[in-house]
């Protein structure tokens, strides 16, 4: 999936045909996260860069969604609400977090692409 774009505290992007930029979690957050057993989703409203827009909780902890990019969430996903495990079964897909109109649409060129977010891990490990 190289046309995801990522953040150091493992978020991805995916940019959508209408502007839009999907917000999820990474595959390497959920599973450092364990069983996801509740997602706080965000409210539709502007975030800056850097806000903690959602909350999800495992078995072990609880961890803040970043907004990753100045931006107006317009859309969250309904189906975390009553199947948060959404997010270890499919984090790239099904367990998107939110839907977002970036201020600055070319923001989202100068976060990590792939090669950038694997080396990323790699060091963190």
């Amino acid at each position: 999936m190289s046309e995801l774009r990522f953040t150091e505290d493992h978020e991805w992007l995916r940019s959508e045909a209408d502007g839009t930029v999907t917000v999820g979690i990474t595959a390497f957050a959920q599973d450092a996260l364990g069983d996801v057993v509740f997602v706080q989703l965000p409210e539709l409203q502007h975030y800056d860069k850097g806000a903690e827009a959602a909350t999800v909780e495992s078995v072990k902890a609880a961890s803040g969604v970043y907004m990753p990019l100045d931006g107006e969430v317009l859309e969250f996903n309904p189906a975390l609400a009553d199947t948060p495990e959404l997010v270890n079964d499919d984090p790239l897909g099904a367990g998107w977090f939110f839907r977002f109109q970036p201020t600055d649409a070319s923001a989202i060129a100068r976060l990590l692409d792939q090669d950038a977010y694997d080396r990323l891990i790699k060091d963190n490990a």
